[in-house]
Formats: C-alpha cells, sequence, structure tokens
C-alpha cells in the first residue's frame, strides 16, 4: 500500500479530538477546541457523528498522533475517516471490548480486531502511527493492531479533503464488513494530535460532560426509560421469570421497573423513593413496601406467584404474593406483556422516571445491555457518575 493510502489510514485516528467547547459561529455550527474531555455517548440518532471537520491533505504534516480512551462500554464507534467523499474510508470502533479497524481503500475491504480489552473504566492512551505499508496501533505503549493492505489497483491519495468524524460515520453502516453497535457510552480526551489546530464542528448546542470519577451500572438521570424484549431471554421456555437488580436503592428516585399486559393494564410495578428510603411494589392489586437497606433485589414470576429476595450487608428478607390468575396463566401474559426499566409504561411523566444508578440488571441470569433495548439515549448503558 502507498504511503498516501496509508496517511489517510493514520490521519483519521490523529485529528481525533480537540476537545474543549469553544465560541460557535453559528447557531448549528459550534467549535470545538483544546485538548478537554469529550463524552461519545452524547444523545443524537445512532449513527450520526458527534463532531466533523474536513482538512486539505496537503496541510498534513504529522501521520502519528495518541488519545486517551475510557470506557466500561464494550461495543461502539469512535471515529472516522474518509477521502473521496467515502470512497475511501477508515472506521476504528470497540467490539466485544477490543479494538477494530476496517479500513476500505479502491474497493477492497480490511477488517483486523484484538488487543486488550479497553472497557475497564481505566484511561488507557491509543498510538496509531504509519510505517510503511502498515497502519500500527499501539495501546498503553504495547502492540496492539497492525493493519496492512498493498495492491497495484489502489490510487494514491495526494490531493483534496480528508474528512472526520468522531462517534459516528459519513456512510453507510452496510459498508462495514462487520457490524457492530454505534452509540458509545465513553470519554476521549486529547493528546498529541499532529500539527493541526482545525477545530472539530458540531450541531450540538450543548456537550455533555464526562465526569470525573465513574463507575460501572446503568445511569438514569430521570428523563427517560428502556423498553426490553422479553423474548430476547426465551421466557416462554421456562417455567418461571427471574428479574435480578443490584444498586444502592436508598439513593434511587423514581420507577424502576414496570410492566404492562398486553391489554396495557399495569401489571407489576417498582417504585423508588430517596426521601423515605422506601420502596414500593405493586402486583396484581397487590402493594407491599420494603424499607430494608439492601443492595440486591431478585423478582421470580412463577405460575401463580411472584416470589420477593432481597439481600444486604444488614438484611435479607423472602416474600410471596399471590396472583388472582390461576395455574399458568401469570406466566402467560408476562411473556406477551412489555416490560419497561427506569420509568411507568404508558406515562410521560417526567416526575415518574428513575433517578440513580442500577449496578446490574439480570433476566434470567443473563445480564440486561440497555444498549439492545429501546431506549433514551439520555440513559448512559455502562457507567455511572460517583
Amino acid at each position: 500500500m502507498m504511503a498516501g493510502g496509508l496517511q489517510l489510514l493514520a490521519l483519521s485516528v490523529t485529528v481525533l479530538a480537540w476537545g474543549a467547547l469553544g465560541q460557535g459561529d453559528g447557531r448549528w455550527k459550534k467549535q470545538v477546541s483544546g485538548d478537554a474531555t469529550i463524552y461519545l455517548g452524547q444523545q443524537r440518532e445512532a449513527w450520526r457523528p458527534l463532531m466533523h471537520v474536513a482538512v486539505n491533505l496537503t496541510k498534513i504534516k504529522d501521520i502519528k498522533s495518541s488519545f486517551q480512551l475510557r470506557t466500561y462500554d464494550p461495543e461502539g464507534a469512535i471515529f472516522y475517516g474518509d477521502t473521496k467523499s467515502g470512497r475511501d474510508w477508515f472506521v476504528l470502533s470497540l467490539k466485544d471490548g477490543v479494538p477494530l479497524m476496517q479500513i476500505s481503500r479502491s474497493g477492497v475491504l480490511v477488517n483486523v480486531a484484538g488487543g486488550p480489552k479497553l472497557n475497564d473504566g481505566q484511561w488507557h492512551t491509543l498510538e496509531v502511527s504509519n510505517q510503511g505499508h502498515f497502519v500500527i496501533l499501539e495501546v498503553d505503549g504495547a502492540m496492539g493492531l497492525v493493519a496492512g493492505l498493498q495492491s497495484k489497483h489502489i490510487e494514491e491519495v495526494i490531493s483534496g479533503d480528508l474528512r472526520l468524524a468522531l462517534g459516528g460515520l459519513l456512510i453507510t453502516k452496510e459498508s462495514m464488513l462487520v457490524q457492530f453497535e454505534p452509540q458509545m457510552d465513553g470519554c476521549i480526551r486529547g493528546g498529541s494530535w499532529l500539527n493541526l489546530s482545525i477545530p472539530w464542528e458540531t450541531d450540538t448546542d450543548k456537550l455533555w460532560p464526562c465526569y470525573q470519577n465513574i463507575r460501572h451500572g446503568s445511569f438514569f438521570p430521570g428523563s427517560g426509560l428502556a423498553i426490553v424484549n422479553t423474548s430476547v431471554f426465551q421466557i416462554e421456555r421456562e417455567h418461571s421469570v427471574k428479574i435480578e437488580l443490584w444498586g444502592d436503592f436508598t439513593k434511587m428516585y423514581g420507577a424502576i421497573l414496570s410492566i404492562r399486559t398486553p391489554g396495557l393494564v399495569p401489571m407489576f410495578t417498582l417504585v423508588a423513593d430517596n426521601t423515605t428510603k422506601e420502596i414500593t411494589l405493586s402486583f396484581s392489586g397487590h402493594k407491599m413496601s420494603l424499607k430494608e437497606n439492601f443492595k440486591r433485589l431478585q423478582l421470580t414470576f412463577g405460575t401463580d406467584l411472584l416470589e420477593v429476595q432481597h439481600d444486604g450487608a444488614e438484611s435479607k428478607g423472602t416474600t410471596k404474593l399471590l396472583s388472582p390468575l390461576k395455574h399458568s396463566g401469570l406466566l402467560s401474559i408476562l411473556r406477551e406483556s412489555q416490560m419497561a426499566i427506569g420509568g411507568l409504561l404508558g406515562k410521560d411523566d417526567v416526575g415518574s422516571f428513575l433517578r440513580g444508578c442500577l449496578e446490574k440488571i439480570q433476566i434470567q441470569g443473563k445480564d440486561v445491555d440497555l444498549d439492545l433495548t429501546l431506549k433514551d439515549m439520555s440513559i448512559s448503558s455502562h457507567s455511572c457518575p460517583v
């Protein structure tokens, strides 16, 4: 692969993040510059870039740079770069927690994935450089990925614009060889980026902050909910349905969980009040309150009853609530019902949405990844502020 083609790949990495929000040159074209931290999970359409910029290739001198990334998210787009208005392109993302580079040059597709898992919530330094026919990604000073491409059909790129985009793509997702979920609940911060000082442009009025300290979990800011497709968990094959929630329930406020039957009747709600330190559970006409300080709540829906178990550092308890439905009626309805985490189904009242952090959510013993649900984008799927 010729140097001009490799320059495209390395440059896509290097002009990543001029971080701090500066003065805008228009309502929809604010500029972002400096070395501050940028949150990639900003609310927008799923594949739409958070920021973008176009740079004349003749102005680019350095083809080596580095930046830092922090996330608990195993999957998402970090940045994109292209020439020829998208005919040649480069994408860096995470999939299963490890870096994934995808390259398209003159119709030739290359993808390479590997290296250490980066979704541990720690800051990692990524450096990309062009060495001959290869693009090399180093992670924390050690070799991460090497991608090489050489063909007599590849055209040299020596003029025109290099388009860059952060947190999204400027091509269709179907163009990629390896598919992934786009939204990245993560942050990047500045490092060494070529010799350029051209700012990013964004049409976002206000950039969301990156919190200084985070922990693993799903953060609900009180402005939306996530609807879970229960068919993913194959509950129709089971004799019971088990839902487990972890977190500090004394610090939550609003609806944690709600289930609505096909007839739009609320069957189950779980609501927290951090002022009274009380959890209120409503189920098929029954209502109960939990005031103990616990960190884990397990709900097991059987053929004709709901079993509630909770435990923490100070207390454990088990309660059984009988359903008015007999035999297998409860599970049959549950399999066809809608389930929401972080709000009450059928209500748009902001006051009903959950404010707080759920450290872990499981259905039938499997972790629920909120990125795979129909969720409000204000919800951070993989991290909570400390």
